[in-house]
């Protein structure tokens, strides 16, 4: 399974805006800078996520995007879904018909169900992700990270400030 590049950017130029925290703003410029994506992609990308209610823009000299609610109230289920999708849908069995026009598996099909069960598993942990909660785990692995120092001898510097 694989999610999409969509997906993957819009979710990351959401997270940039929630970093800023609730009351700045972040323009497309420094989007695209922070994520390495062009401007013109970075647009597409926000006005996604502005149509479905999750940023908001502001114009002006002192304008750029902010979360529109508390990152806490954001699901990144629903951010996915609004970049790409859901994996099985109502829809899915039509798109994968083949040359046909009605899926030949239509009435007994074993496909379909596991199809369905893996979009429940991911719902279901997706569900009770939000917005918040990525914030967090990427601030307890940047301090856990930030933690453990550098081996001697891995071609990172280390500067020893005991003196003996």
């Amino acid at each position: 399974m694989k999610f999409s590049a969509q997906e993957e950017y819009g979710l990351r130029c959401l997270l940039q805006i929630a970093r800023r925290g609730p009351n700045e703003s972040m323009t497309i410029p420094e989007i695209s800078k922070a994520e390495g994506l062009t401007p013109t992609h970075v647009a597409k990308l926000l006005m996604i996520l502005r149509k479905e209610g999750f940023i908001s823009s502001t114009r002006g000299q002192s304008g750029g995007y902010q979360l529109s609610r508390d990152a806490a109230e954001i699901g990144v289920g629903d951010v996915l879904a609004a970049l790409g999708g859901k994996l099985y849908d109502e829809e899915f069995c039509r798109r994968h018909s083949g040359t046909l026009d009605i899926c030949s598996h239509d009435v007994e099909c074993s496909i379909r169900s596991v199809w369905q069960i893996v979009q429940e598993a991911i719902d279901s942990v997706l569900g009770k992700l939000t917005i918040a909660d990525m914030l967090q785990q990427a601030k307890a692995v940047n301090v856990s990270f930030m933690a453990v120092p550098p081996k001697r001898g891995s071609g990172v510097a280390v500067i020893d400030t005991e003196r003996e």
